[in-house]
């Protein structure tokens, strides 16, 4: 999904045009990327069995056959697949990485069958598979408080510095100096809430609580959409309303206040992904808008030619993506599995094992299906389809 607005305003803020990284970079910095979030939710889930006394089979980064790997003292196989586009740790009693169960785990001696994952109650089932999305938050909000504690933080008033000739603002009768209060209701406290709040939205009606000379008045407007160049030459777009910001203004943060920074600004990312994802579920966005892991890995490429700093916020960006994704209530996802725990937790008994087999296959397609997708949609993006459509001519 495109949540890559506050990316965006990093790569925007050069002006002179940079090289294109090449492939074998762009691939070292989407492992850089993808690794260690794929280790951080897979060792929430992992840590948090441990606790609940649940043995670990196998902890993998990456799918596929073993490329490097060893076996601990507790008896669990740590390994790298050669497909690193994800991993998975199987429990004792898992039938498979997504953790169906073993038909056999309810034969094991007593004392070994305590310690698979089928024979735990629902709340220990729950909050092994929640740790994994929930570790991936925690990591953007260390990631995000880092930041706010060496850089401070951004506290630009939302006041527009200057309005752009033929922009909404204008044509909504916005003037130099107004405050934005809130937007459809949502509040707007510094400057760079607003891009966040109507980047997403083109064309969309809404409504702006503005106050001007001690009064509050509404205005209506709907944002337009402009397409920019990235520094990498790049065709981008998104919906501005025409507003300047007046000079920035920052704030020192000490490393007390930092951790309440990262959480609101991880908050506000996972707010602006559920409104992306309300629109394609509402048909108000195309799913051609949909990007996969090729997309991923151009914009790591990108990310880390700018510099460490870029690097390390788009893995933030990305642990946030992967956290909220994995909450989705879809079969084979950690929110699918949620989900048949929560009706377990009220109905006193397990959902029936075929509805949870069909359930299973119904989310293995749909997710099949959308990789597909994003990734039909990923090569469009970096002119694949255009370039066969030039040879086929």
């Amino acid at each position: 999904m495109r949540q890559r607005v506050r990316l965006r305003s990093i790569l925007w803020t050069s002006t002179n045009m940079l090289e294109t990284p090449g492939f074998g970079f762009t691939i070292l910095a989407f492992l850089l990327v993808l690794g260690p979030l794929v280790f951080v939710h897979e060792y929430g889930h992992y840590i948090v069995g441990r606790w609940c006394g649940v043995k670990a089979d196998t902890f993998s980064i990456g799918f596929g056959r073993r490329i490097l790997g060893w076996t601990d003292k507790r008896g669990t196989e740590w390994k790298i697949g050669w497909l690193p586009l994800g991993g998975y740790v199987q429990f004792a009693g898992d039938r498979d990485a997504v953790s169906q169960p073993d038909a056999e785990w309810q034969s094991l001696p007593a004392e070994e069958r305590s310690h698979t994952f089928p024979a735990q109650p629902v709340w220990k089932r729950a909050a092994i598979v929640a740790a994994g999305p929930i570790t991936n938050f925690l990591f953007a909000i260390l990631i995000l408080a880092g930041f706010a504690w060496v850089g401070g933080k951004v506290v630009t008033p939302p006041v527009a510095g200057a309005i752009s000739a033929g922009s909404a603002a204008e044509t909504a009768g916005l003037r130099e100096g107004d405050r934005i209060v809130s937007i459809d209701g949502r509040a707007i406290e510094t400057f760079s809430d607003i891009p966040m709040a109507v980047a997403h939205r083109p064309g969309e009606v809404m409504q702006l609580r503005v106050l001007r000379a001690g009064s509050e008045r509404t205005v209506t407007l709907a944002p337009r959409l402009v397409t920019e160049k990235d520094p990498f030459g790049k065709e981008h777009q998104r919906a501005i309303i025409g507003l300047a910001p007046p000079p920035q203004k920052l704030e020192k943060v000490s490393i007390l206040e930092a951790p309440a920074v990262g959480l609101h600004q991880t908050w506000q990312i996972v707010r602006q992904t559920g409104e992306v994802l309300a629109q394609f579920l509402t048909g108000r966005r195309s799913i051609k808008d949909m990007n996969g892991p090729v997309k991923i890995a151009e914009i790591s490429g990108q990310a880390a030619t700018l510099g460490l700093a870029s690097l390390i916020f788009f893995i933030a960006l990305i642990s946030i993506n992967l956290g909220f994704i994995n909450l989705l209530p879809l079969p084979m996802l950690d929110g699918g599995h949620l989900a048949f725990y929560a009706y377990e937790a009220i109905r006193r008994r397990p959902a029936p094992p075929e509805a949870q087999e069909w359930a299973f296959r119904f989310g293995f397609a749909a997710i099949v299906t959308l990789m597909l997708v994003v990734t039909f949609n990923d090569l469009g993006s970096i002119g694949v389809w255009d370039g066969i459509a030039r040879l086929i001519g």
